[in-house]
Protein backbone atom coordinates (compact mmCIF):
# COMPACT_ATOMS: atom_id res chain seq x y z
CA UNK A 1 0.00 0.00 0.00
CA UNK A 2 1.59 3.21 -1.03
CA UNK A 3 2.34 5.72 1.96
CA UNK A 4 2.66 9.46 2.83
CA UNK A 5 5.23 11.08 4.67
CA UNK A 6 6.54 14.55 5.31
CA UNK A 7 8.87 16.08 2.48
CA UNK A 8 12.24 15.70 4.03
CA UNK A 9 15.46 16.75 2.89
CA UNK A 10 17.02 14.89 -0.20
CA UNK A 11 13.67 14.50 -1.57
CA UNK A 12 14.47 17.49 -4.25
CA UNK A 13 15.84 15.61 -7.31
CA UNK A 14 13.03 13.43 -6.76
CA UNK A 15 10.39 16.26 -6.40
CA UNK A 16 11.80 17.78 -9.78
CA UNK A 17 11.91 14.84 -11.39
CA UNK A 18 8.16 14.23 -10.87
CA UNK A 19 7.68 17.92 -11.63
CA UNK A 20 9.12 17.14 -15.06
CA UNK A 21 7.41 14.26 -16.09
CA UNK A 22 4.18 15.68 -15.51
CA UNK A 23 4.44 19.40 -16.32
CA UNK A 24 2.51 18.88 -19.70
CA UNK A 25 -0.64 19.31 -18.94
CA UNK A 26 -0.17 15.76 -16.60
CA UNK A 27 2.25 14.49 -19.64
CA UNK A 28 6.02 14.32 -20.14
CA UNK A 29 7.29 17.45 -20.29
CA UNK A 30 11.16 16.30 -20.91
CA UNK A 31 12.34 18.15 -23.87
CA UNK A 32 9.21 20.69 -24.14
CA UNK A 33 11.42 23.80 -22.83
CA UNK A 34 15.22 24.56 -23.84
CA UNK A 35 15.83 23.84 -19.92
CA UNK A 36 14.04 20.89 -18.40
CA UNK A 37 15.25 22.20 -15.06
CA UNK A 38 12.77 25.61 -15.55
CA UNK A 39 9.63 23.76 -14.78
CA UNK A 40 11.06 22.59 -10.95
CA UNK A 41 12.73 26.12 -10.43
CA UNK A 42 9.43 27.60 -10.66
CA UNK A 43 6.65 25.25 -9.79
CA UNK A 44 7.73 23.16 -6.68
CA UNK A 45 11.57 23.45 -5.75
CA UNK A 46 10.77 26.88 -4.01
CA UNK A 47 7.83 25.63 -1.92
CA UNK A 48 9.69 22.81 -0.33
CA UNK A 49 12.71 25.40 0.37
CA UNK A 50 10.43 28.08 1.55
CA UNK A 51 7.47 25.75 3.46
CA UNK A 52 9.23 22.08 4.14
CA UNK A 53 6.56 21.71 6.34
CA UNK A 54 3.68 22.07 4.23
CA UNK A 55 5.30 19.72 1.88
CA UNK A 56 4.02 15.94 1.42
CA UNK A 57 5.46 13.32 -0.84
CA UNK A 58 3.81 10.21 -1.83
CA UNK A 59 5.70 6.43 -1.77
CA UNK A 60 5.33 3.64 -3.82
CA UNK A 61 5.10 0.40 -2.85
CA UNK A 62 9.08 -0.02 -2.88
CA UNK A 63 9.26 3.53 -0.90
CA UNK A 64 10.20 5.47 -4.09
CA UNK A 65 9.14 9.12 -4.26
CA UNK A 66 6.63 9.03 -6.76
CA UNK A 67 4.66 11.61 -5.77
CA UNK A 68 4.10 15.30 -4.06
CA UNK A 69 1.83 18.25 -2.42
CA UNK A 70 3.54 21.33 -2.19
CA UNK A 71 2.27 24.49 -1.05
CA UNK A 72 2.09 27.83 1.12
CA UNK A 73 -0.52 29.24 3.51
CA UNK A 74 0.17 32.85 2.56
CA UNK A 75 0.23 33.41 -1.16
CA UNK A 76 0.61 36.87 -0.79
CA UNK A 77 4.31 36.63 1.15
CA UNK A 78 5.21 33.62 -0.31
CA UNK A 79 5.06 35.49 -4.29
CA UNK A 80 6.79 38.20 -2.44
CA UNK A 81 9.45 35.81 -0.94
CA UNK A 82 9.85 34.35 -4.69
CA UNK A 83 10.21 37.54 -6.39
CA UNK A 84 13.22 39.13 -4.09
CA UNK A 85 14.99 36.69 -2.57
CA UNK A 86 14.18 32.64 -4.61
CA UNK A 87 14.12 33.76 -8.48
CA UNK A 88 16.80 36.77 -8.49
CA UNK A 89 19.39 33.78 -8.18
CA UNK A 90 18.41 32.09 -11.25
CA UNK A 91 18.39 35.77 -13.24
CA UNK A 92 21.77 34.88 -14.95
CA UNK A 93 21.07 31.44 -15.89
CA UNK A 94 17.37 32.50 -17.18
CA UNK A 95 17.58 35.54 -18.19
CA UNK A 96 14.03 38.03 -18.85
CA UNK A 97 12.97 37.35 -22.31
CA UNK A 98 12.22 40.44 -24.32
CA UNK A 99 9.36 38.10 -26.24
CA UNK A 100 7.53 35.68 -25.90
CA UNK A 101 9.11 33.06 -28.79
CA UNK A 102 8.84 29.98 -27.38
CA UNK A 103 6.98 28.10 -24.77
CA UNK A 104 9.94 28.98 -22.03
CA UNK A 105 9.87 32.02 -22.08
CA UNK A 106 6.42 32.08 -21.70
CA UNK A 107 7.01 30.07 -18.00
CA UNK A 108 10.22 32.35 -17.49
CA UNK A 109 7.69 35.50 -18.58
CA UNK A 110 5.24 34.37 -15.76
CA UNK A 111 8.85 33.73 -13.28
CA UNK A 112 9.88 37.22 -14.06
CA UNK A 113 5.98 38.52 -12.99
CA UNK A 114 5.40 36.64 -9.77
CA UNK A 115 4.69 39.09 -6.81
CA UNK A 116 1.87 39.75 -4.36
CA UNK A 117 -1.22 40.78 -5.64
CA UNK A 118 -0.60 39.69 -9.49
CA UNK A 119 -2.96 36.58 -8.70
CA UNK A 120 -6.79 37.78 -7.08
CA UNK A 121 -7.23 34.17 -5.75
CA UNK A 122 -5.30 34.96 -2.53
CA UNK A 123 -7.13 37.06 -1.38
CA UNK A 124 -9.66 35.17 -0.27
CA UNK A 125 -8.40 31.91 -0.68
CA UNK A 126 -4.65 32.79 0.92
CA UNK A 127 -3.24 29.54 0.56
CA UNK A 128 -2.30 27.59 -2.81
CA UNK A 129 -1.07 24.00 -3.86
CA UNK A 130 0.91 22.17 -6.24
CA UNK A 131 0.28 18.81 -6.83
CA UNK A 132 1.62 15.88 -8.89
CA UNK A 133 1.63 12.46 -9.43
CA UNK A 134 3.69 9.51 -11.91
CA UNK A 135 0.93 7.81 -13.41
CA UNK A 136 1.85 4.70 -11.51
CA UNK A 137 0.18 6.29 -8.38
CA UNK A 138 -2.58 7.73 -10.14
CA UNK A 139 -6.19 6.08 -9.67
CA UNK A 140 -5.39 4.86 -6.12
CA UNK A 141 -6.46 7.53 -4.14
CA UNK A 142 -3.29 9.05 -3.53
CA UNK A 143 -4.35 13.06 -4.73
CA UNK A 144 -7.21 12.98 -2.27
CA UNK A 145 -4.92 11.62 0.70
CA UNK A 146 -2.01 14.38 -0.35
CA UNK A 147 -4.42 17.12 -1.04
CA UNK A 148 -6.54 16.21 3.04
CA UNK A 149 -2.62 15.97 4.69
CA UNK A 150 -2.17 19.52 3.45
CA UNK A 151 -5.65 20.72 4.11
CA UNK A 152 -5.33 19.42 7.80
CA UNK A 153 -1.50 21.20 8.06
CA UNK A 154 -3.51 24.78 6.42
CA UNK A 155 -6.28 24.27 9.09
CA UNK A 156 -4.04 23.42 12.00
CA UNK A 157 -2.46 27.30 11.08
CA UNK A 158 -5.86 28.82 10.87
CA UNK A 159 -6.22 29.60 7.14
CA UNK A 160 -9.54 29.99 5.63
CA UNK A 161 -9.19 29.10 1.75
CA UNK A 162 -7.18 27.07 -0.84
CA UNK A 163 -7.09 27.54 -4.51
CA UNK A 164 -4.62 26.12 -7.14
CA UNK A 165 -4.89 26.64 -10.67
CA UNK A 166 -4.69 23.87 -13.62
CA UNK A 167 -3.46 24.02 -17.32
CA UNK A 168 -6.66 24.15 -19.34
CA UNK A 169 -5.81 20.96 -21.29
CA UNK A 170 -5.27 19.02 -18.23
CA UNK A 171 -8.73 17.40 -18.13
CA UNK A 172 -8.37 14.48 -15.79
CA UNK A 173 -7.22 17.48 -12.76
CA UNK A 174 -10.22 19.57 -14.14
CA UNK A 175 -12.27 16.58 -13.40
CA UNK A 176 -10.36 15.78 -9.80
CA UNK A 177 -10.63 18.77 -7.70
CA UNK A 178 -14.79 19.21 -7.91
CA UNK A 179 -14.56 15.82 -6.11
CA UNK A 180 -12.86 17.52 -3.32
CA UNK A 181 -14.83 20.26 -2.63
CA UNK A 182 -12.92 22.59 -4.77
CA UNK A 183 -15.18 25.13 -6.78
CA UNK A 184 -14.19 26.91 -10.25
CA UNK A 185 -13.54 30.15 -9.59
CA UNK A 186 -12.71 33.15 -12.95
CA UNK A 187 -9.12 32.71 -14.10
CA UNK A 188 -7.27 33.46 -17.13
CA UNK A 189 -7.58 31.76 -20.46
CA UNK A 190 -4.60 29.37 -20.53
CA UNK A 191 -5.50 27.63 -16.72
CA UNK A 192 -8.66 26.31 -14.91
CA UNK A 193 -8.36 28.10 -11.42
CA UNK A 194 -10.09 26.03 -7.96
CA UNK A 195 -10.97 27.29 -4.99
CA UNK A 196 -12.63 25.77 -1.49
CA UNK A 197 -13.12 26.78 1.95
CA UNK A 198 -11.28 25.43 4.72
Amino acid sequence: MPDIRPFRAGDEAALAEICLKTADAGADATGVLVDDDVWAAVFVLPYVARHPDLAFVALTDDGRVAGYVVGTDDTRAFEDWFATEWWPRFAQRWPQPVAEVTRQDGILTHAYGRRAGAEPFGDRYPAHLHIDLLPELQGRGLGRRLIDTLVAALRGRGVTGLHLAADVRNTGAIAFYPRLGFTRIPSHDDVVAFARDL
